[in-house]
């Protein structure tokens, strides 16, 4: 919750998503995956997040 409370991307996709009809639940569940991909990925690499990685596949 306090994701989409604070300015800043996770909030900017959670109203995206409301304002194009999609159920808030479904959202946060959305948001609440985006979060453990990224504190999964943090302590698999050792290192501190980089709000502005690139992944080399991209």
């Amino acid at each position: 919750m306090s994701a989409i409370r604070m300015k800043g991307e996770l909030q900017d996709y959670y109203q995206r998503k409301v304002s194009e009809g999609k159920n808030k639940m479904l959202v946060l569940n959305a948001i609440r995956n985006k979060l453990i991909h990224r504190i999964y990925a943090v302590v698999k690499r050792g290192e501190k997040y980089d709000e502005k990685y690139l992944s080399p596949l991209a």
